[in-house]
């Protein structure tokens, strides 16, 4: 294994779980989201010589957010969507009820909680659910957003004030519906 083979492995490949994270969000499907990440891997690699750096994640997940909006103008015509949907994405994490810790009546709660949560991110439109997932999921500073999506730290706090505004707007909504029975 050669030396660029192994600074590779620990810069960047360490970050795969965020790559997929944002290109399944990005995408709305977990396919795509491998396909996407095969592609930006490969990029990645390619690209590597030009890497200037310690952190490999910011750098990635630009080559990620890229691949991805590539991959969607080649691959999907119009505005065809995938919905996103909750058996795929995620579920009910059984560790604190195999633990003890909560009630299957606090589990489902919790559940239904994360489904409200990620349809209402679902709904985001593209730039403001790429600033909540790579803020609020991967815990990117502003900065680093700003490096990934290219655009000015400004630009990254707006998207984030505004994603959020809308995804509580979008959660008030599915509550008073449940709540009327709509």
């Amino acid at each position: 294994m050669t030396e660029q083979t192994k600074r590779f492995r620990e810069i960047v490949l360490s970050h795969l779980d965020a790559a997929y994270n944002l290109a399944r969000w990005l995408s709305r499907s977990d396919t795509d989201a491998e396909d996407i990440v095969q592609d930006a891997c490969l990029r990645a690699f390619r690209a590597f010589d030009s890497f200037r750096g310690d952190s490999g994640r910011p750098w990635l997940l630009a080559i990620v957010r890229n691949s991805c909006n590539d991959w969607l103008r080649r691959n999907r015509r119009g505005n065809a969507e995938e919905a996103y949907e909750e058996e795929l994405h995620g579920g009910v994490d059984a560790a604190p009820l195999v633990a003890g810790l909560a009630s299957p009546e606090a589990l489902f709660e919790r559940a239904e909680l994360r489904e409200r949560i990620d349809a209402a991110l679902a709904k985001l439109p593209v730039p403001f659910r790429e600033a909540v997932v790579l803020r609020d999921l991967e815990d990117l500073s502003y900065r680093e957003i700003a490096q990934v999506a290219q655009v000015p730290i400004g630009t990254v706090m707006s998207r984030l004030a505004r994603g959020r505004r809308l995804m509580l707007a979008y959660l008030a909504t599915a509550e008073s519906g449940v709540e009327d029975g709509v």
